[in-house]
Parts: structure tokens; C-alpha cells; sequence
């Protein structure tokens, strides 16, 4: 039978049946691995599935296929940086929950996240959470950062999770579709779900005082159903988003604003560093394009491993 992906704990699954059922689901001794991927994992949550029952009574199932995905989001794995994680499959957006303080969500760790949903053409919402701590110094970083990533056409929300602030535009941003939400460790992932799903009751704790890094509160990625419409996939906090797959030569197309001037630098391959005639850095010079987002390019290069490739 058909099933969906709900939860993953590395050895077990939890599935759900087309008839709305949930059911304990494993992977067999050999299990083919989807043949355009090397994964840490080879089934991830929103994967499609087909199971079929155990014998014995129990209701346990083992998985005999997975369904093409129709995308993924990776990251590098935890264990293993030169290795892939699939985060989720099959989804209609990409959710990062910021913060401008406590803890402060750095503009590269934001822009790692969108080039990455941008490669495997998956839409991205920016969720500036905790609006209620922010001063006016960070009300203007926030301003700052919403224009910036608006002017490349994406979504830009303001909530206040602890306070109830957003929540009514979050959940339209939510309604309907499958949504992965992520963000580090400290920034009201799970207080804002809560709200969204209150029936839920994650975990919260609050930002460890002593590094100003938040503590994990969820250690596996699941999957919940909206009861408007939609479905949300909750995912451990991250320290960092590392980046995958993406060669260096390919990294400006993932910069929406970088698009328009591709074409237009002097040099077919060339790379927006040092070389003469580029339309990116002429862009930057002249305020087109912002100078941290370039900055950000400039370091994610740099990041990138060539001898991955």
C-alpha cells in the first residue's frame, strides 16, 4: 500500500497510510538507494512510499519502495561534512525561522539556506521570530534585512511566537501546502508551532545564557498535519547549514539578484571575484545588489571544495 513519510529515527518510520492510518515502518536488511543520490540517510520525511505489512499480527510495516521525489532539501551531514543529509522530500516550500538577537541568526547562515532551497527550486519564506526583544537598533536591522531579501521576491515575515504576533500571516503563508521549517537552535521554532498546532505542546527551553546558543528541543524531523490544509515538517535545530553539491561555477545563479547581470560580464566563466568587466561587481559598486550579500557569495565560494566535483 501507499504510504507518506511522517517522522524518521534512522532505523524506524513512522508512515501514513492513504487511509489515514499511522503505522511503524522499517526499512529491510537491502534497501536500493535512490540511484541520483548517496545519502546518510536513503529515506527521508514527505517521501512517498509503498509498505507492506509484517506477518505476525503486529502492526509494523516494511518499506519495499520509495516514489521518484519530486524535490529534496540536503545539507552536509552532521557526521560527515563531505557527506549528504536529506532534510526533507517533496515539498512546496522552505521555511527559516531568524532572529536578529537572542541568538542573533547571522546573514550567512541565511543566505547558505536560500542558495540551497534556490538549487533544488524550492521556494523560501524568511520568518523573523521574537519581534517582542527587539530594540530600535534591531527593528532597523530587521527593515534592512526585509528589504533586502523582498527586492529579490521573497517572503519576509515579522512574529512574535511568545506573544502571538504573525501568527494569523504565517498561517496563511502555511495553508495548503507542505512546508519544511527550520532555523538554529534558540529561535522559537517550536513555540511558534505551538502556536500554529497547540495541541502539539513541543518542547521549548529557553537560549543557554551562558554561549547565547539556543538547546535543542526536537531531535528528529516529523511531520504534522495543518488542520486548515497542509502539512508543516519540524526539524532539528542547526549550528549550521553546510552546503552540498553546489560547484562554485554554479553558486551565482543561486543568487536571485545575481541573475539579471550573469550575462553581462566580460568573461563566460567568470567566477564575480577579481576578473575585469564584471556586471556583478559593477552592480554591487552601484548599490544594485547589497554589499553583504556579495560578501556572503564571496564566502560561500570560497567554502566550496572544487575537488567534490
Amino acid at each position: 500500500m501507499q504510504a507518506t513519510i511522517y517522522k524518521s529515527t534512522g532505523s524506524w518510520y513512522v508512515a501514513k497510510s492513504a487511509t489515514g492510518e499511522f503505522l511503524q515502518a522499517r526499512l529491510p536488511g537491502i534497501f536500493k538507494k535512490d540511484g541520483d543520490i548517496t545519502s546518510t540517510n536513503p529515506i527521508a520525511v514527505g517521501d512517498e512510499v509503498t509498505i507492506s505489512m509484517e506477518d505476525g499480527g503486529q502492526d509494523t510495516a516494511v518499506i519495499t519502495d520509495i516514489a521518484e521525489r519530486k524535490n529534496y532539501i540536503v545539507r552536509s551531514s552532521p557526521q560527515s561534512r563531505h557527506k549528504k543529509h536529506i532534510v526533507a522530500a517533496n515539498l512546496d516550500q522552505a521555511i527559516l525561522v531568524c532572529t536578529v538577537k537572542e541568538p542573533r541568526t547571522s546573514q550567512g547562515f541565511i543566505d547558505r539556506f536560500l542558495v540551497t532551497a534556490a538549487a533544488y527550486h524550492i521556494p523560501a519564506v524568511l520568518v523573523f521570530n521574537k519581534k517582542d526583544v527587539y530594540k530600535a537598533k534591531d527593528m532597523e536591522k530587521f527593515e534592512h534585512w526585509k528589504n533586502v531579501y523582498e527586492s529579490m521576491g521573497y517572503t519576509v515575515l515579522l512574529t512574535a511566537a511568545a506573544a502571538g504576533e504573525g501568527i494569523s500571516e504565517l498561517e496563511q503563508v502555511l495553508h495548503n501546502k507542505t512546508s519544511l521549517m527550520s532555523g538554529h537552535s534558540g529561535v522559537g521554532k517550536s513555540t511558534l508551532i505551538n502556536q500554529v498546532l497547540p495541541e502539539l505542546q513541543l518542547k521549548t527551553k529557553n537560549v543557554s545564557g551562558w554561549s547565547g546558543k539556543g538547546m535543542h528541543t526536537t531531535t528528529f524531523a516529523e511531520m504534522f498535519d495543518l488542520p486548515g490544509g497542509g502539512r508543516l515538517i519540524d526539524t532539528p535545530g542547526l549550528r549550521e547549514f553546510g552546503i552540498v553539491d553546489i560547484p562554485r561555477a554554479e553558486l551565482s545563479h543561486y543568487f536571485l539578484e545575481m541573475q539579471p547581470y550573469l550575462n553581462n560580464c566580460q568573461f563566460n566563466n567568470c567566477q564575480h571575484l577579481d576578473e575585469p568587466g564584471c556586471a556583478v561587481k559593477e552592480a554591487v559598486e552601484a548599490g544594485e545588489i547589497d554589499m553583504e550579500r556579495y560578501l556572503s557569495y564571496v564566502a560561500i565560494w570560497h567554502s566550496i571544495e572544487e575537488k567534490d566535483y
